[in-house]
């Protein structure tokens, strides 16, 4: 007994810093190479002279991805459609630049920075902000902070259901109603108290909700699936992971290239980017963050039913291989 709980000790002071170090590693690598990776920007404005702005974009190989517009309203529309971050227009004055620092403060910053470095000496840019952050939070920094709660969230409301021994509807109903209640009451503080979120009501609390399911539901589905070591598997892959390369805080394309790409098809990247499109951009871009939060919250809910099956023919077969040895000792 004494060897067992010797080795135990040892594995215990052996995974704590291996669980520091792959944190460190998790957080900190990705914010250390933040750096622009195909990031979508636009370039609108007649020849040549919008020739010459996209070859200045493409000095940098790899690092934007140039979408060419008509003009400068052409040009407004794809920001607020969420299909390029910024966009350089240009006029018989120079160059004009559209920011939206809604969609990353971060974003807009090195936009602004770009293109003043490729104006010729002299000229000053002038920048619009067309979809602009809210006052009340200009540089995102309590939406970057949201995600990290909400996710935990998920991850509580998965081991909750886990260890209080909720399977079936039973378990399922749990979930559902503890993520819609996240979803109203996060809303309310970071919506009508806060004023950091400035979309539709109902349409913020509906993503956050299918946040926290998306990451509570594989929290109880793995636990159902393979036991109560699930747990911390899908906690290692939604916090540590998730979080950290959900790319929230700047943008999924300033991230190291498969990091941003992995960030995204995990339920706090794609919660991140949904709930800033319907918080922002009136839902513009909801259909990929959404899919992959339904695929998510799908796969937990129906482990959990699965695993609710599973359980109740083991309770079932132990009811009735008790029974027979009763019966057996009375006969």
């Amino acid at each position: 007994m004494p060897a067992a709980a010797n080795r135990r000790a040892v594995a215990a002071i052996l995974l704590v810093p291996l669980i520091a170090t792959l944190a460190l590693w998790a957080f900190a690598w990705p914010a250390s190479r933040i750096a622009p990776r195909d990031l979508p920007v636009g370039v609108a404005g007649a020849a040549p002279a919008a020739e010459q702005m996209e070859k200045r974009f493409e000095q940098r190989p790899g690092a934007f991805e140039i979408h060419r517009y008509d003009d400068a309203d052409a040009a407004r529309t794809a920001i607020e459609d969420r299909v390029v971050y910024g966009a350089v227009v240009i006029t018989g004055q120079g160059p004009q630049l559209l920011t939206a620092s809604a969609a990353g403060p971060v974003v807009a910053q090195l936009l602004t920075e770009a293109v003043g470095s490729a104006a010729p000496p002299g000229t000053e840019v002038p920048v619009t902000d067309v979809v602009a952050a809210p006052k009340s939070d200009p540089r995102g920094s309590a939406l970057g902070a949201s995600i990290l709660p909400l996710a935990i969230a998920g991850v509580a409301a998965g081991a909750v259901v886990t260890l209080l021994g909720l399977r079936g509807v039973r378990g399922i109903v749990a979930l559902v109603g503890g993520a819609a209640l996240v979803g109203i009451a996060t809303v309310a503080v970071t919506d009508s108290w806060l004023g950091v979120l400035t979309g539709d009501w109902w349409t913020e609390a509906g993503a956050v909700g299918l946040t926290v399911l998306a990451i509570g539901a594989p929290v109880a589905g793995l636990a159902a699936l393979i036991g109560t070591p699930g747990i911390g598997v899908a906690a290692l892959l939604m916090v540590l992971l998730g979080n950290s390369f959900s790319g929230v805080t700047s943008a999924p394309e300033l991230l190291p290239e498969r990091v941003g790409i992995l960030g995204q098809w995990l339920p706090p990247g794609a919660g991140g980017t949904l709930l800033r499109s319907v918080a922002f951009f009136d839902g513009n871009a909801w259909a990929a963050p959404t899919t992959v939060l339904a695929a998510w919250a799908l796969f937990g809910l129906v482990a959990v039913l699965a695993g609710g099956r599973g359980s109740g023919r083991t309770e079932s077969a132990a009811r009735s291989t008790a029974g027979e040895r009763e019966a057996a000792l009375a006969g």
